[in-house]
């Protein structure tokens, strides 16, 4: 029986270490290589992989807060609050801003640049560059969470008729109930605008022939029904309809 050369079965050993390098053989083929296993996708198909579900704007989202606090203001203007350990998060009418706590004497303060929150009670002074707003609390509400909304990243509802939103966590995608849920549409979307600063997303369909548009910013906002306090404003416009309401982004 003819004898194996000593480098040719020491091969597959310098192969699986990754070494590389120009070795002859007399009268042995030369290996051929492995074929390149294929592209799979998050499906299993083989292909790109598929997209992923946008990061949206932090002022869409509460925060470690676990309520939702609205306040009514004079002169009139309504504010939405979340309070977390480290920071509140703050809504109005002209959008979002982010509050570190600050010394005072009685209640909890909260400042960023000229603008000063001051919690006492079920009542609130907020100060800034354009004035002064006396406030009282008025409707709370408890945040969203994942474990009640499982794989959705941000949820929008409004009223006459009836309907609700949701994005998926980790695909493009969008999940419709309409008319007091007797449409249901699931659709891919692409996204037209996404400005973190101003706290502004902008959703187009990703089906020419079934055509939405989702604009998500964050403001003040209050369930015209309920008086629900909300920190996104969502305008759905689907076809000649426009839909009109709330909601809130929801952390991992």
């Amino acid at each position: 029986m003819p004898r194996v050369p000593s480098l040719l079965i020491a091969l597959p050993l310098l192969m699986a270490l990754g070494l590389s390098g120009c070795v002859t053989y007399v009268n042995a083929p030369a290996p051929e290589p492995a074929p390149e296993p294929p592209t799979a996708s998050d499906d299993g198909e083989e292909g790109d992989a598929a997209p992923k579900a946008p990061l949206l704007p932090s002022s869409l989202f509460p925060g470690e807060a676990d309520r939702l606090v609205g306040w009514r203001c004079t002169p009139a203007q309504d504010l939405v609050t979340a309070v977390g350990e480290e920071e509140m998060r703050l809504w109005s009418a002209h959008g979002a801003a982010r509050l570190e706590p600050a010394v005072v004497a009685s209640g909890s303060r909260y400042q960023q640049g000229e603008l000063s929150v001051w919690l006492k009670g079920g009542e609130a002074l907020v100060e800034s560059q354009r004035g002064r707003l006396d406030c009282e609390q008025d409707i709370a509400m408890d945040t969203l969470t994942r474990d009640g909304h499982p794989g959705v990243m941000f949820h929008g509802r409004g009223n006459e008729p009836g309907w609700r939103i949701q994005l998926a966590n980790d695909v493009p995608e969008i999940d419709m109930s309409l008319d007091y849920g007797n449409r249901q549409v699931t659709l891919p979307y692409r996204v037209t605008t996404l400005d973190n600063g101003a706290g502004r997303v902008i959703l187009a369909s990703g089906q020419a022939a079934r055509p939405f548009t989702l604009r998500i910013e964050a403001k003040a906002c209050f369930d015209d029904m309920s008086g629900q306090p909300w920190p996104a404003r969502v305008t759905l416009t689907l076809s000649d309809e426009v839909y009109r309401g709330c909601g809130q982004g929801i952390a991992p």
